[in-house]
């Protein structure tokens, strides 16, 4: 199988095209249009995503929400001495525990102690796992989501330097189910009004949750992209999901991914080509080139990092050289980049 080096992913771009803060009006983006069979490009903007939506497609979107995952505090050790510590929290194991990212990783091994809010929530770190994540038991009174909104703070990716002014604008309008350590960014566009207008068209909208995790950012280290361990996320597709999207794909009709999340999700869920199964459980697939899509027809998403899983999982919808080529024409057009850029749509239909 051809394309299976990380470099093959690689594409620059210049640092000024990171998108540092949301625009004003979430569905102002750009939008640039890629025809998967043609490899034809179209400059557009978001709220035209309407003219490539029709009667009996289904859009699906992802509905987690973001939680105030990152957490500053400090380590408590017997001699009193108090040095800071950033807990970052990934996946909820049970009532109690978390599996973490701790900063600096090298004083907080097994039994290290740690305090948030002058003791308003402390924490142990029971177990340093292979990944070199920490699974930490916390210790408080109430209820921990209470607590986590007066603590933490939104855990924005580690390219973006400027300070949220409003944390809302790292969620979706649709954001229900709280969970993901990061939000599905290709969502941050729809606002209710356009939401509105999908439906008017006769779109059927399905929901899943899918709860992402900081390893969405975990960089390709191998060059054999096989080598690489995806992270694994919970995922949920409800009947009603199932059912709009096996409708559509019965009838001959489209689905639309709303950001790789759901993309994943449709693909985990799926039991054949053309038919979904509703349910939930962990996912770590990982989608390259030479996988075929068994639900997934059209896929609205950001720009990703040069050499990413997300990279490596459009080129498998679109084809490699023809979204480095779209990529390489979004650069020429100062489009912006990352969670707070500008979008691409992927499908079949120029216009």
């Amino acid at each position: 199988m051809e394309y299976l080096k990380k470099s093959d992913y690689y594409y620059e771009l210049p640092e000024e095209l990171i998108a540092q803060d949301p625009l004003e009006d979430r569905s102002s983006s750009r939008l640039l249009v890629l025809n998967k069979k043609t490899g034809n490009i179209r400059h557009a903007h978001f709220t035209d995503i309407l003219d490539y939506l029709e009667p009996g497609d289904c859009m699906v979107i992802n509905n987690t929400k973001v939680i105030p995952a990152r957490l500053i505090g400090i380590r408590i050790n017997e001699a009193n001495t108090q040095s800071p510590v950033e807990v970052l929290l990934l996946k909820r194991l049970d009532t109690f525990r978390w599996e973490c990212i701790v900063r600096p990783g090298k004083k907080l091994r097994d039994g290290a102690r740690v305090s948030f809010g002058e003791g308003e929530l402390k924490g142990q770190i029971e177990e340093v796992l292979e990944s070199g994540n920490r699974v930490i038991r916390f210790d408080f009174n109430g209820i921990f989501e209470e607590i986590l909104d007066r603590l933490g703070s939104m855990p924005l990716p580690p390219y973006i330097t400027h300070k949220l002014a409003d944390p809302n604008r790292y969620q979706t309008v649709y954001a229900k189910y709280e969970g993901s350590a990061a939000a599905p960014t290709a969502g941050l566009h729809f606002t209710p009004e356009l939401l509105g207008k999908v439906r008017d068209k006769g779109i059927e909208i399905a929901e899943v949750t899918l709860h992402v995790g900081l390893g969405t950012f975990r960089p390709v280290k191998e060059e054999n992209i096989l080598d690489h361990k995806m992270h694994s996320e919970f995922y949920i597709v409800p009947d009603e999901a199932a059912s709009k999207i096996n409708r559509a794909k019965e009838s001959g009709h489209r689905v639309f991914c709303v950001g790789t999340t759901s993309c994943r999700t449709v693909e985990s869920a799926a039991t054949g080509p053309n038919h979904i199964e509703a349910g939930s459980r962990d996912t770590d697939i990982f989608i390259y080139p030479g996988y075929s899509f068994k639900i997934c027809d059209c896929l609205i998403t950001n720009f990703h990092l040069p050499e990413s899983t997300l990279i490596m999982l459009v080129s498998a919808l679109a084809g490699r050289e023809k979204v480095l080529d779209a990529y390489h024409e979004a650069v020429k057009e100062r489009y912006r980049f990352y969670s707070f850029g500008d979008a691409m749509l992927i499908c079949d239909k120029d216009e």
